[in-house]
């Protein structure tokens, strides 16, 4: 039988090792953030196991166990305390997998940082955003209540570049010549269709190939920059495949019309928008022309479409940049001084640092913009650190795509400054 001698021997001993833990801060001038803001944050609160209970406004958000579509996510339900009433999200993004525990800190009453315990080091930041400007827009779209993941990944990356301009204006050829001359700075996304392989194609490398079915989800999730149908098919630039250029440390290049370009301009993601122009409809019919490839049936449709482009692209207010490319070697000096390349020797860029090799036992503390994860095994004795701590001040990007900019320190005790980067 259970002897209540036991519960009354072993609380005195839990609150008298939390009381010495407490302690030694206070010793130091100053509390940490849990022992104030724990209720808030939803430390340690887990009434369900490796459930975590963490309020913004009148919402209490309930992060851990599964999700309705499968056991091997990581679920999240909403307390409605206006209501009293329970709420399934539609849950948007790229979702975490189902983890030995979690910790839950809030920033900026908009988002949850997740921070998952025994995770690979690449996979143990996220974020749950629950307020944020892309949340407040699918959820007036989808007229539901909508959260959305997004992972968290140490160091920024070069803003993506997109590039539209009408057919025969000579994009292809400059994005060549930027391809040529800075190899190991820029890449292209590899877009998606829902037609089937032509040839020697290979999927992953020409296109990625799915199904329609597959696709149209995840369009209605969020997860697509732009897309359009195209013969009876889908095509269309998925984020995932855009921060997987950036994830190798390489400058995204995205080569849209202008159509695709508002779409990406609505977008979350952060990105520079160029326009080339000709410098005259006569200059441009002339280039149509001399390729020798079309009917005078399709190049008067080129056309068309070529002068809406162009009036779309001076006017809407999508692009940041236009340039007119009467000159090649002249228009491609001023698209290298554009994106800082004109004059300097290109920048070895360096794939994403990885993340933090987290154990799976630690605590989590939040002081300012600074989340300190005390260390609470002696796993990362040989980096002889028992304390890290990441900086949130500088976060960028988000849902659906990543959230970029994290900056993470190794401290050798609580004492220590913030002095110290992990690289």
């Amino acid at each position: 039988m259970f002897s209540f001698d036991l519960i009354i021997f072993i609380f005195p001993c839990v609150l008298i090792r939390r009381i010495l833990y407490w302690r030694h801060w206070f010793s130091m001038g100053e509390a940490p953030a849990f022992c104030f803001d724990n209720l808030q944050n939803g430390f340690g609160l887990k009434p369900k196991g490796l459930e975590t209970y963490s309020d913004v406004g009148d919402k209490t958000f309930v992060i851990g166990g599964a999700d309705n579509d499968s056991t091997s996510y990581i679920g999240v339900k909403i307390y409605d305390k206006s209501t009293g009433k329970w709420v399934i999200p539609t849950v948007l993004g790229t979702k975490p997998k189902a983890c030995k525990g979690h910790s839950a800190i809030i920033l900026n009453e908009d988002r949850i940082m997740i921070i998952i315990r025994g995770s690979t080091p690449d996979d143990c930041i996220w974020f749950l955003e629950v307020d944020t400007k892309y949340v407040k827009e699918q959820r007036k779209i989808l007229g539901t209540e909508v959260v959305a993941w997004s992972r968290g990944v140490r160091g920024d990356a070069e803003k993506p570049v997109v590039i539209s301009g009408p057919s025969g204006v000579g994009k292809g050829t400059l994005i060549n010549m930027l391809m040529e001359e800075f190899p190991s700075m820029f890449g292209f996304s590899v877009s998606h269709t829902t037609r089937a392989p032509r040839g020697n194609e290979k999927n992953g490398v020409h296109y990625h190939f799915t199904d329609r079915s597959v696709m149209e989800k995840d369009i209605k999730d969020g997860k697509f920059l732009e897309f359009a149908s195209v013969h009876g098919n889908l095509y269309g630039t998925s984020i995932e495949a855009v921060e997987a250029v950036a994830d190798s440390g390489k400058r995204c290049i995205l080569d849209i019309d202008v159509q695709g370009a508002r779409s990406v301009r609505a977008s979350s993601l952060d990105a520079i928008f160029i326009f080339i122009c000709p410098p005259t409809m006569r200059e441009l019919e002339e280039r149509l022309r001399a390729r020798g490839t079309e009917t005078e049936e399709q190049i008067l449709k080129r056309l068309r479409n070529a002068e809406a482009e162009i009036e779309q692209g001076k006017s809407s207010g999508i692009f940041d940049h236009i340039l007119y490319n009467d000159n090649l070697e002249e228009c491609y000096e001023n698209l290298k001084e554009l994106l800082g390349l004109n004059g300097s020797a290109p920048t070895n860029h360096k794939p994403s640092p990885k993340g933090i090799d987290l154990p799976l036992n630690h605590s989590v503390s939040k002081i300012d913009n600074k989340i300190l994860i005390n260390c609470e095994t002696l796993e990362l004795e040989k980096a002889s650190k028992n304390l890290i701590a990441l900086d949130v001040s500088s976060l960028k990007g988000g849902a659906p795509g990543r959230t970029r900019g994290l900056i993470v320190y190794a401290l050798d005790s609580f004492s220590d400054g913030l002095n110290e980067k992990l690289s």
